[in-house]
């Protein structure tokens, strides 16, 4: 069952490609660097030989992508981070004095580091750049007052592009954390509805049972009296009535068990509202037709969904997001898998550990793979009619 959940979730991905508008700007912004290089390569006069300096121009767009791509941890992107710093100072005092348009290799170095490495160290790197700027100019014979300007107008660049980045990230983190809150509410207000029709249907159902089903009691015990009394010739129809009583009152029984127990909603909807809060995130929900829940297993289902959502946009980076409901073997089973970041160690925070705890409360168990995608699995067991004493 863990491969088919897999293997329908990567369909799913495979199908739908989904990517954020800041990716394609790193696209663009990525070609716009190798025509850069490309210029480079055809009008100036290159210091190392043109394939080598080819080569380190591949290899800073390599180190570079690595390091603004988001799925790796820190300790590896900073390290890509620092070779495509240093590769682009290569690049340029590697150039003759026309080379001046390397210089936004540096930028775009200065402006990835808004998403890898704190402020402090960005503007470092700025201060680092300008001082390359600076000698480059001077080793191709510029006037010192010239390469002051020309340090001076890509220093503006560069701290344009460095607090642009910024407040980009920090409007990325406001809109997460909106999102969030957005998702608390709606899982709020559908538990809150689902609360409240429950309330209905058991109002019902116990007035159905002190009026209706009381008085069938009572008319099925004075048929059994009666079919004693009678004579011969009426006891036939008197065991008819006795059985039509009876049946009323398995229907009634049935009624009163259907309204206690269907009272979770439409679960599928349900679900759907809680994607639907989540703009940046595209969510693909299916609930298989013969999944029946009672009231607690669709709260407990609602949480879990909440959980597997809040963490995918805090924490995966992840562009979309499969939530599958099943029923097999007595057992309902809400999967979560989303495509981004697939951690290299779980530690189950307070979230996941109160859904845990929570599953087990209902016998229930929590399941968390990393391969091929990140999934998470809540698995319950299915609730079977009660039929309700009296």
């Amino acid at each position: 069952m863990d491969d088919h959940h897999s293997s329908a979730a990567s369909s799913r991905f495979g199908r739908k490609p989904a990517r954020r508008a800041d990716e394609y700007s790193g696209l663009a912004m990525l070609g716009l660097c190798f025509g850069i290089g490309v210029i480079t390569l055809v009008i100036d006069d290159l210091l190392v030989p043109v394939w080598t300096w080819a080569g380190l121009l591949l290899l800073w767009l390599v180190t570079v992508s690595l390091a603004a791509t988001e799925r790796l941890t820190r300790r590896p992107a900073l390290v890509f981070y620092g070779c495509a710093a240093i590769i682009s100072w290569a690049l340029l005092l590697t150039t003759s004095s026309s080379g001046g348009m390397v210089v936004v290799l540096m930028v775009v170095v200065a402006a990835v580091g808004s998403f890898v490495i704190p402020i402090r160290w960005v503007l470092v790197l700025v201060l680092l750049n300008s001082g390359v700027t600076f000698l480059h100019s001077r080793l191709s014979d510029a006037d010192p007052r010239e390469s002051l300007l020309v340090v001076g107008f890509y220093l503006i660049i560069h701290l344009a592009t460095v607090f642009s980045g910024y407040a980009m990230r920090q409007e990325t983190e406001l809109r997460t954390e909106l999102e969030q809150k957005n998702l608390d509410l709606e899982a709020a207000a559908v538990l809150l509805e689902d609360s409240a029709a429950s309330d209905e249907r058991l109002r019902i159902s116990r007035e159905l049972h002190d009026l209706i089903g009381h008085q069938l009691t009572v008319l099925n015990l004075e048929l059994e009296a009666a079919k004693h009394r009678e004579g011969s010739q009426a006891r036939a129809h008197v065991d008819q009535a006795a059985e039509v009583a009876k049946g009323l009152l398995a229907d009634v029984r049935t009624t009163v068990g259907e309204l206690r127990q269907d009272s979770q909603g439409d679960l599928r909807q349900s679900l759907q509202r809680l994607a639907g809060a989540v703009p940046s995130l595209d969510v693909h929900v299916e609930v298989d037709a013969d999944v029946r829940t009672d009231e607690e297993i669709h709260s407990t289902l609602l949480r879990a969904a909440q959980e597997i959502i809040t963490n995918t946009i805090k924490h995966a980076q992840a562009a979309e997001l499969a939530l599958i409901v099943t029923q097999e073997a007595g057992t309902l089973t809400l999967t979560g898998t989303n495509d981004g970041v697939a951690p290299g160690a779980i530690t189950p925070g307070h979230g996941l550990t109160g859904l845990k705890e929570r599953l087990e409360g209902l016998d229930g168990r929590l399941e968390i793979r990393t391969t091929p995608h990140f999934t998470v699995e809540a698995h319950l067991p299915v609730m079977r009619d009660r039929q309700l004493q009296t």
